[in-house]
């Protein structure tokens, strides 16, 4: 019997999660390079996700390990070996750019965590190379510039030059807008991507003014978002050939242009699946915060990084703190059951998020600083092109 007894009650110690348990996870972003601005403000809103939950997902306190992908394929697949063969993450998470997460994905998922994308959405991780524990908490690359294209058509714009640059997201970008857009590309240039990215566009824009096209259609992030934008408006183009960009104008790129005074910028309308003037009691309380911690709006990328811990919270707290129990977590990351910054979304099997698409319309707020607002919705409820070519259910 004092066997029997001694068996139960170890039992109970294994399955209960021990004093001073901790959920691991592992934070892949740009914290060095032109690109640590992106980083830095998916860090920001991690840290203050952490601190809005009190440190803690369900009796688990929270150790999040930022790793720095170096803006290059081969640092980040060398930084998620680490986090999850030494550091031994329960979660891998962040991501901003698709050729990073491409180059990374195995390692994660070969080693049975669940990795969580909050920026990057390649096809193919959306079609034929989706897997059951990979989920997104931002949208499928080409989605957003579908959203874009609706908007061209309404807009009665005929033709357009397209410029992006020449990696995954990229490509996939302009692949979305091809596939909404119902005018004509009368041109369209790739540039150099990377650590030594294409800073000068100079050429580009001289054939987008020459191509006679109705609009210019971009994506650039990051700091090549500035330089683009500062040589559209010092080429005179915006009355020529007025701008439609995903990505490229938002919560990181707006201060500089405000300071920079290109003023063009106001009145221009972007796409996407989250906004700062959302009306939700989350994003209100996460824009607040955000704003009076770290003294700007937050961007997009750190909506979706918020949105992701929130997610592990939940689903934590959904089975109890049993992360042995992956099956049930899974499943509970799956039902989504939290409150989004965003507002309600559900996920499709290939585990994108459904969703609302807005256009967005840039504007000075009450203090008079550039920012951002839903306009009007344009996709409800859309799932990405790619989930048929799943073959998850």
């Amino acid at each position: 019997m004092k066997r029997i007894i001694s068996a139960a009650l170890a039992a109970s110690f294994l399955a209960a999660p021990a004093f001073g348990a901790e959920v691991k996870i592992g934070f892949v972003t740009t914290l060095t390079t032109g690109a640590a601005i992106i980083g830095k403000d998916m860090q920001n809103a991690v840290d203050l996700a952490v601190e809005h939950m009190g440190g803690k997902m369900g009796d688990l306190d929270v150790n999040v390990i930022y790793g720095d992908d170096g803006f290059k394929p081969e640092t980040g697949k060398q930084v998620t070996d680490k986090l999850v063969q030494q550091d031994n993450v329960d979660f891998v998470a962040g991501f901003i750019w698709s050729h990073v997460l491409l180059a990374s994905r195995k390692s994660a998922l070969d080693a049975g965590k669940i990795l969580i994308s909050t920026n990057a959405g390649p096809s193919q991780m959306a079609g034929d190379l989706c897997d059951k524990n990979f989920f997104s908490t931002s949208w499928q690359n080409d989605q957003t510039p579908m959203a874009m294209g609706e908007v061209l058509n309404q807009k009665g714009v005929k033709s357009l030059y397209v410029m992006a640059p020449n990696y995954a997201a990229g490509k996939d970008m302009v692949a979305g807008l091809e596939r909404t857009f119902k005018g004509t590309i009368v041109g369209k240039d790739l540039t150099k991507w990377g650590a030594d990215a294409q800073l000068d566009f100079s050429a580009e824009l001289a054939k987008a003014k020459a191509s006679g096209a109705e609009g210019l259609f971009v994506f650039y992030p990051g700091a090549a978002a500035g330089a683009f934008t500062k040589q559209y408006h010092q080429a005179g183009l915006k009355d020529i050939l007025p701008l439609y960009s995903v990505f490229t104008v938002d919560g990181i790129s707006l201060p500089k242009l405000q300071k920079a005074g290109f003023d063009g910028v106001l009145g221009s309308k972007i796409t996407q699946e989250w906004d700062p003037s959302l009306d939700n009691a989350a994003n209100k309380k996460f824009v607040a915060d955000f704003k009076a911690k770290y003294g700007t709006y937050p961007s997009f990328y750190a909506a979706q990084s918020y949105d992701a811990m929130f997610l592990i919270k939940s689903a934590i707290e959904a089975v109890g703190g049993d992360l042995t129990n992956q099956d049930a977590v899974r499943a509970a990351i799956k039902a989504a059951n939290y409150d989004s910054v965003r507002g309600h979304y559900t996920y499709g099997n290939n585990n994108f998020p459904i969703q609302n698409f807005y256009l967005r319309e840039v504007v000075a707020d009450a203090d008079g600083n550039w920012t951002t607002r839903v306009d009007s919705i344009v996709m409800e409820n859309a799932q990405d092109p790619y989930a048929a070519e799943c073959p998850l259910k």
